[in-house]
């Protein structure tokens, strides 16, 4: 069902309640697990987008749980304003990416759902509740980043700012260089991220700092040159011919690893922190602490050399400050990102499982909305205050109306 209003959501709870129903919310469906599955209710959140409020004041903006990160970073711009902070992919709905966790890269500033100010969300008994630092504080402590599990989401108020200018620097990079500057690059730049290509030493970085300007975004044609022609179409090509050939692999990556050239742009937030991504993929990513990120990345690289697999994806590694959030990967710790991919298709369970066992010998915590086996037992070990999450749980939804057989794995039941 797709309701048109808070009010209207709620009433889909309550008589879901009374004929015995599960419900579940599902966004744009980026997520790669069973987050928003379920036999029961399932609501689509299309009608609920848009912007209720802007608070110039406050510097806040209110809204709707549907609304794609793509229109909201539009809205924004058109006003003067800007997050602080964002992922690179906008095609999900501020609900799902905030309720899963999603990030961007930072040295200050942290995920999505940290810039959250307040939100409103429908428990299991039909209630409306609003939440913030002030109003039900502990709710809005865990319900920032809750899965699905608290309540439906409705609305979302976020921190918010005048829009500002990056300067992007995008740079080849040795593995080795990358790896052994890793601190000094965090530390020299308020955005940093890089790419390794496996099966080679190559990676590419990207440095985004604020600019006073002016804005020079990329050139028509060398933007599409590098963002759709080699990072989507020949990338396509060549993860098809290599998904064919496996053995080629390897060859393609050192040629691929290299197509891409140095250059510097400076435009509007959004669009350089996000990103076009056409090639389909599954991925599986992991936050740890981040003085751990190099030596597991090593682990990474010296196991994909000595054993017969064939990457053809990037590995992509980001990384956040701590933040306050009950089951935020960055909970309480500095954070790095690993994230490994592969191609639609590609068989993915031998790469991934060897991945997992680096990543969890270093206390890492996968991203809720990615391929991942961990449970409710390795959680509660992972999360200092998961068992704070999982009371609020029980006192929100004691039935387990938002339950469902993903969320009985990561929370029991």
């Amino acid at each position: 069902m797709s309701p048109a209003s808070a009010e209207e959501l709620a009433e889909a709870v309550r008589r879901a309640a009374e004929d015995g129903l599960r419900v579940k919310t599902v966004g744009t469906g980026h997520s790669f697990t069973s987050i928003a599955a379920t036999d029961g209710v399932l609501i689509r959140p299309g009608l609920l987008t848009g912007i209720r409020r802007i608070d110039r004041e406050a510097m806040t903006v209110t809204v709707e749980s549907g609304t794609p990160l793509k229109r909201l970073n539009v809205a924004l711009a058109r006003e003067g304003l800007s997050l602080t902070n964002m992922g690179d992919i906008m095609e999900q709905t501020v609900a799902g990416a905030t309720s899963t966790g999603t990030h961007g890269t930072g040295r200050e500033s942290a995920s999505i759902a940290a810039q959250i100010r307040e939100l409103e969300l429908v428990t299991a008994d039909g209630e409306l509740l609003v939440c913030s630092e002030k109003e039900n504080p502990e709710v809005f402590a865990a319900a920032r980043i809750g899965l699905g599990a608290l309540g439906v989401v409705t609305a979302i108020t976020f921190a918010v700012e005048p829009v500002f200018l990056l300067t992007a620097r995008e740079e080849p990079m040795s593995f080795d260089r990358v790896t052994s500057e890793f601190d000094a690059l965090h530390a020299e730049n308020e955005h940093f991220e890089f790419y390794w290509f496996p099966h080679t030493d190559n990676c590419n970085t990207k440095r985004n700092n604020r600019s006073a300007g002016p804005a020079a975004p990329p050139g028509r044609i060398s933007g599409w040159v590098e963002d759709e022609l080699l990072s989507n179409g020949l990338f396509q090509v060549a993860c098809s011919l290599g998904r064919a050939v496996p053995p080629a692999i390897p060859s393609i990556a050192r040629i691929s690893s290299r197509a891409l050239s140095a250059r510097t742009y400076t435009d509007i937030p959004y669009k350089v922190f996000t990103s076009p991504r056409r090639v389909r993929f599954l991925e599986m990513e992991y936050a740890l602490p981040r003085e751990a990120a190099v030596a597991a990345l090593r682990e990474l690289k010296a196991m994909v050399e000595r054993s017969p697999l064939k990457v053809s994806f990037p590995v992509e590694v980001r990384t956040a400050p701590a933040d306050d959030i009950a089951l935020s990967t960055a909970s309480g710790r500095e954070t790095a990102y690993i994230a490994v991919h592969l191609y639609k298709g590609t068989p993915h369970r031998a790469y991934f499982t060897a991945v997992e066992r680096i990543m969890t010998a270093h206390g890492g915590r996968p991203h809720w909305g990615k391929v991942h086996t961990r449970d409710a037992d390795y959680f509660a070990e992972a999360y200092p205050r998961f068992a704070e999450f999982t009371a609020l749980r029980d006192r929100l939804d004691p039935d387990r109306r938002f339950a469902n057989d993903y969320l009985r794995r990561v929370l029991g039941d």
